[in-house]
């Protein structure tokens, strides 16, 4: 019978990826509960998995549940209550640790704790990386088992070719800055630099919320800054709303370099779908991206503790723009080893739930569903 699993979140490309390309799949998992009457369907977060009484309410539901993200919000106090409410229930608990720093918290506190609560009560750590699993096990003494990132872009996106373009071109992506971002400084440096890579020009995506004077998210210090740029004509200024899957995939293919304007982070989901699509990523070393694909690593000023972890060395911003420019590397997912990566990757799963499954019922403890 296939062990259904309540996976925190199930909706996002991540999970879904976790089945296999041809759908067979031994493993069931539960839709994600909408978290209020009035948000669209699609909307998985704030999770309602992780809300007080959920797991005894709907314990007959699921024999698994797998946290990946989406805890922010949740206290460390309310994590060890579901921690609890699944040993009642006998049910084992899988913990994916994406992030070891939140990029959506200014500080890391919190995350700290709330990963304590679950990676030191996981019946199974899993993570992305070989430096992530090493970090693990420093901090709590867990062995964490690695599983790659699946792809994030779908065929038949995933298989088609890249349109030329003229000139070489660098994009930054503000988004809606999350904690984790200060794209200034680099926008700064790349255009310092842009003298020196003849037919090159960079592209500057935001979103709108951060562009607009008066509304709440409004980026005070970047949106004039931006603006000034791109009226003397040194940056191409793009400001939108959220770009759809297919929107993304045509920007990030219209880029030649996309560069990561981060002062933390562990691992990153931009970073799979350049490489499913062909472009290069310059990414800061403060986490493990190099661990994760094919990418030019630069130096974030201040980031001494994150650099001595990915092990130090990594150049300023302008040596990796010149050896991108310089070198063109061409670094893209070919598409049946991603196939084949992710029927492993989903193989995987299947095993590691057998696993917490089998050790559940060596300890005599029933399973409801």
């Amino acid at each position: 019978m296939s062990p259904v699993i309540a996976s925190v979140p199930s909706g996002h490309v991540y999970v879904r990826h976790l089945a296999p390309p041809d759908g067979e799949t031994t493993v069931l998992r539960l839709p994600d509960p909408r978290p209020r009457a009035d948000v669209p369907d699609a909307q998985w977060w704030p999770p309602r998995m992780l809300e007080p009484g959920w797991v005894d309410e709907h314990a007959d539901e699921f024999d698994v549940m797998h946290v990946h993200f989406g805890f922010d919000a949740v206290s460390p106090d309310d994590l060890a209550d579901v921690v609890a409410s699944l040993r009642r229930h006998g049910k084992p608990l899988v913990v994916t640790v994406h992030d070891l720093r939140n990029p959506h918290h200014p500080e890391p506190g919190l995350h700290d704790a709330q990963l304590g609560v679950l990676v030191r009560a996981a019946d199974a750590v899993l993570t992305l990386t070989a430096g992530a699993a090493a970090e693990i096990a420093a901090r709590w003494g867990r062995d964490a088992l690695v599983v790659p990132h699946p792809h994030v872009v779908d065929e038949p996106r995933l298989s088609r070719e890249r349109v030329p373009h003229a000139g070489f071109v660098i994009g930054v992506h503000a988004k809606s800055l999350r904690a984790s971002m200060d794209p200034l400084p680099v926008v700064e440096e790349i255009v310092a630099t842009l003298p020196e890579l003849p037919g090159a020009r960079l592209r500057v995506d935001a979103h709108t919320d951060v562009m607009t004077p008066g509304n709440p998210r409004h980026a005070v210090d970047l949106e004039p800054r931006l603006r000034e740029l791109a009226d003397d004509g040194r940056i191409d200024l793009h400001v939108h709303d959220y770009f759809t899957d297919d929107e993304l995939w045509d920007y990030l293919q219209s880029l030649d370099v996309s560069v990561l304007p981060y002062r933390f982070g562990t691992h990153s989901g931009w970073l799979e779908a350049c490489y499913d699509l062909g472009t290069t990523v310059l990414a800061p070393d403060c986490g493990y991206y190099a661990d994760q694909r094919p990418c030019i690593l630069y130096a974030v000023p201040g980031s001494a503790p994150a650099t001595a972890r990915s092990g130090g060395g990594a150049p300023p911003l302008r040596e990796g723009l010149v050896r991108a420019y310089r070198d063109r590397p061409s670094w893209r997912a070919v598409p049946e080893e991603r196939r084949r990566e992710r029927l492993e990757i989903s193989r995987v799963h299947e095993q590691v739930y057998a696993a917490v499954l089998a050790d559940v019922a060596k300890r005599g403890v029933p399973c409801t569903s």
